[in-house]
Parts: structure tokens; sequence; C-alpha cells
């Protein structure tokens, strides 16, 4: 493993890790134990399509006009420290801990429809995915490393919180677990941030 794949891993892993109406979807049907493979899968490769299309796409476009990269560099520093604070927030308020409904839903179509629409139309995800880590794979040479870093981190946190719900549904119910992850999130944001700013000199 590389830089460009370490980078990738904790930068996918970090922006995946905010709570979110798709992670609660997830965690749900973890709980209730229904259709767990496919909605895991489905949300892995949704997020490595963006994921690839953010950095073969997006990044790589940007890479060749260096003065708008440059911006770019910028806008995604600010939007990291944004993120940043909004996670220290969220730690002070100890407001972010995820809670699974337990409305059963038992039908593959309907539970892969209410996943697609929590994961295609959330304008995070391409804030994420295109944007953000699009404009940071600019940062190295070895974007595939990057990308495998990037897709690895979506598999691995996908499938953990689907197989693993039950197993961790104790620790996700404490808010002073969350409270510590969103510090821990917040100090990669800031450091991620720092990064890009310098980048932008």
């Amino acid at each position: 493993m590389n830089g460009a794949f370490v980078s990738g891993f904790f930068l996918s892993f970090s922006l995946i890790l905010a709570i979110g109406p798709q992670n609660a979807f997830v965690l749900r049907q973890g709980l209730l134990r229904q259709h767990v493979f496919p909605i895991a899968i489905f949300c892995a490769i949704s997020d490595i399509i963006l994921i690839l299309f953010g950095i073969f796409g997006f990044g790589s476009i940007m890479s060749g006009f260096e003065d708008f990269s440059q911006y770019m560099f910028i806008i995604g520093g600010i939007w990291l420290s944004g993120y940043g604070i909004l996670r220290l927030k969220g730690a002070y308020v100890a407001d972010s801990f995820l809670e699974a409904s337990k409305e059963e839903v038992s039908d593959l179509k309907l539970v892969l429809m209410n996943c697609a629409v929590l994961t295609w139309l959330n304008p995070h995800v391409y804030i994420d995915t295109l944007i953000l880590i699009g404009t940071v794979s600019i940062r190295f040479e070895d974007t595939v490393q990057f990308g495998m870093g990037a897709c690895l981190a979506s598999i691995l946190f996908f499938f953990s919180l689907a197989f693993g719900a039950r197993i961790l549904s104790p620790l996700m119910s404490s808010k002073k677990a969350w409270q510590i992850l969103d510090v821990i999130i917040a100090l990669v944001m800031f450091t991620l941030a720092y990064s890009m700013f310098l980048e932008s000199l």
C-alpha cells in the first residue's frame, strides 16, 4: 500500500461515516436481517461508480486546468473545514447517533427503490464523491491506487454496517461513542483541509 491508497481509503471512509439517511437505512435493514446482501452490494457499487467518475472524470478534467484546480482546492478546503466544524458541533451537542427504524419492509424491489432514492437523490453524495474525492485525487500521481483505496473503504463500510448491525447496535446507540467518532472525523477533515489549502498555494 502506498500513500495514495491510504489517503483514498481514509478520505472515503471518513466521508461515508457521516450520519445520514442512507446509513440509517442500511443499519435498519441489518438490524431486521432483511435483504442485507443486496442492500450492501447496491450501496457499495453505487458509491464505487460515483468515486471512479469523480476521480477519472471530474478529477482528470480539473487536472488539465491548473488555475481552476487551485480554486477547487480552496473550495474543497473550505468545505472540509466546514464539515469538520459541523462534526465538532455534533460531538458537542451529542445528536449524531443513529437509530434504526422498526418498520419492516419485506419486498426486495421496494427496499432497493428506497435505497436508490436515498443514494442517488442525495446531493451530498455528489459533493463528496464527484467534487471532493475527485479534487483530492489531483494531488496524487497514482490515481489508480487512490481510487482503489477509496473504493475499498466503501465496500468495507457498507458490508460491515449491514452485516455487523446487530453486533454494533449497542455501540451505535451510545451517544458517547458517536461523540468520539465525530471528533475523530473532524480531525481527519481538518487535516485534509490543511493539505488542500497548501496545494492551492
